[in-house]
């Protein structure tokens, strides 16, 4: 994404400072700040509101008595007039049954207790081990990438410019695997082994994604002893704060030699022209931010799909083509037809989304490649599906609550938006680029707006109302709502379960 590319709407760099823009006197900056912030804002709100509507479908409690029976006697819907609808209703209710099943096997499964805890500490340190590994490799190729575009990238070929991007892709296709084969050590009921598992490699994406923020961040703030001499006639390429430094000085001698020469009066030469693009320009770590976050989408696109063609289509293809002649039955053995792993594709969306949540500040057509992505994913995950996928052998019920996925995608979103809040507040924007720049901090354009767009008055009130001495407060106020709602549901949940126990105990008189 360099060329072309670099200088479009894709990226930050793109959108100028100018306060005004036309006749309409939209305002570039701040509608550049607020759409950021808002975006984050709306998706705070949607979550939320979603994870309080599936606690409200809930129910008061759980209720384990007759189970089988009232599955059996009341899960039909009579109204059901679809032929299609009908259909699957029945295969709804199979799975529900298949899941109750599980749940009573397990209930009922003894095990050798100090067996399963020395598989289970060999296991969590094989993860850790992991882990450890993943962590250290990206941080190794981020320093080698450092190394590289000190050097210069033009003289590194495609996986040195792209190593970073490459590495942590590879190890979220790999490692997922690895995790799944440690989990089959521990023996835990199928329920607890899907939120080990989930939360392994959760670990794994969350701990990739903030050592490659925190490279970024290393990149943008490159120390100044790996800094070369920085002249004129040889402009670093480096992309680091101390640079700006360096062009801001430059500029001032290059516009110095063109304003304090001398041409003879007798010249027929025409003026000097300067061109734009010849003019010393500082870097834009913004618009480097938002390359890598599109190098890490697209990189990740192409891996699911090669995923997906070598590991279930050509794994089916050798199944179904070879079982005629092999020594063993392929496709109730190894390798079979791979199974459909419904939680570790709805993880891939949430890493995905927290993904996009975090670098569409700094490239904002972002989202658009996203949704174009999940548009061309869906397809080949449906096919996928259809032609080489097998359903789970164990079917089981995730979750006993409706907000599993959803709390970690709240967490996800909460951990995305801390490095975007941390540029906003704490690192100085480029002086040469993006709708920030001439400015010491993203969020001065708001003191702008308001000292020049509105009364003093409300310049006033919202200098009062953002007062640390009111804030805090008011956080401590909300923060000791939550608690009494909190408390108060536990309450009313606690009070509908011995209801329910009275009633039980009347109608067994």
């Amino acid at each position: 994404f360099q060329g072309f590319a670099q200088y479009s709407v894709l990226f930050y760099g793109y959108y100028n400072n100018q306060r005004t823009i036309g006749w309409l006197k939209f305002r570039m900056p701040l509608s550049y700040f607020l759409v950021g912030v808002g975006t984050i804002g709306y998706s705070f709100m949607i979550v939320i509101r979603t994870m309080a509507r599936n606690a409200n479908e809930e129910g008061g409690g759980d209720d384990t008595s007759f189970n089988f029976s009232w599955k059996m006697f009341t899960s039909w819907d009579y109204l059901i007039g679809n032929p299609e609808t009908a259909d699957n209703k029945f295969a709804s209710i199979t799975t529900s049954f298949k899941e109750a099943i599980v749940e009573e096997q397990e209930s009922r499964k003894e095990e050798n207790i100090h067996l399963t805890r020395f598989l289970r500490v060999l296991a969590n340190f094989l993860a850790l081990c992991t882990l450890a590994g993943s962590g250290y490799l990206i941080f190794f190729v981020v320093r080698r990438s450092q190394k590289f575009a000190l050097e210069g990238l033009e003289n590194y070929g495609w996986w040195e410019r792209n190593e970073v991007n490459m590495v942590m892709s590879l190890l979220g296709m790999f490692c997922p695997t690895l995790f799944d084969v440690i989990s089959s050590l521990e023996n835990y009921h199928p329920r607890i082994a899907l939120r080990w598992q989930l939360g392994r490699i959760f670990a794994l994406f969350l701990g990739n994604l903030y050592t490659f923020i925190i490279a970024l961040m290393d990149e943008i703030n490159l120390k100044a002893s790996y800094l070369p001499l920085f002249t004129i006639f040889n402009i670093y390429q480096g992309k680091d704060l101390e640079e700006e430094k360096i062009v801001k000085y430059n500029m001032t001698i290059w516009e110095a030699s063109l304003y304090n020469g001398t041409i003879p009066e007798n010249s027929t030469a025409p003026p000097i022209h300067v061109d734009p693009a010849d003019v010393p320009r500082g870097p834009c770590w913004e618009t480097m931010v938002g390359q890598e976050f599109v190098r890490l989408t697209v990189s990740d696109t192409m891996t699911t799909y090669i995923t997906i063609l070598i590991g279930d289509f050509l794994r089916a293809v050798f199944v179904r083509f070879f079982n005629y002649c092999w020594c063993w039955d392929l496709e109730y053995g190894f390798p079979s037809y791979s199974e459909f792993d419904i939680s570790g594709n709805v993880l891939g969306l949430i890493f995905n989304q927290g993904m996009i949540w975090m670098g569409s500040f700094y490239a904002p057509c972002l989202p658009a490649i996203n949704v174009f992505r999940l548009h061309t994913s869906m397809y080949l995950q449906c096919w996928a599906v259809m032609c080489c996928n097998v359903p789970q052998e164990r079917v089981f019920k995730a979750s006993r609550s409706n907000n599993f996925y959803m709390a970690m995608l709240l967490f996800i979103l909460f951990l995305s938006t801390l490095p975007a809040v941390y540029t906003i507040v704490s690192i100085p924007p480029s002086f040469d680029c993006g709708p920030f720049s001439g400015k010491t901090r993203m969020f001065e354009v708001i003191s702008e707006t308001l000292e020049h767009d509105f009364p003093s008055w409300f310049g006033k009130v919202f200098g009062y109302a953002s007062n640390p001495g009111l804030i805090l407060p008011f956080i401590l106020l909300m923060v000791l709502s939550i608690y009494y709602l909190n408390a108060t549901s536990k309450s009313y949940k606690e009070a509908n379960l011995e209801l329910k126990k009275k009633l039980q105990s009347v109608r067994n008189r």
